[in-house]
């Protein structure tokens, strides 16, 4: 079950997300499903199509599925999705 607690060891795709703070103005604000994650972005799909997110220097605030919102900074989310998953977090 993801929770506050484990949300940086688990999968994103599919979670609602707000991207609070991005060093690209015209980011913030950005809200939707995630639909993808590279090494360094998240896709997110919009109302007005799919927009690509770097993660470093962006503030996400993602909705769990029990509809308890956590902001997580962005470049604790950078490297391979699949490695992050199996990672000690510290």
């Amino acid at each position: 079950m993801i929770s506050p607690r484990n949300i940086l060891r688990h999968e994103l795709i599919g979670l609602d997300v707000l991207v609070v703070r991005a060093s690209n103005p015209g980011h913030a604000g950005v809200s939707g499903r995630i639909i993808d994650e590279t090494r360094n972005t998240l896709v997110i799909r919009t109302e007005r199509g799919e927009k690509r997110i770097p993660k470093r220097f962006s503030l996400f605030r993602f909705r769990l599925p029990d509809g308890i919102t956590v902001d997580v900074d962005g470049s604790s989310l950078e490297g391979q999705p699949e490695r992050r998953i199996t990672m000690r977090i510290r």
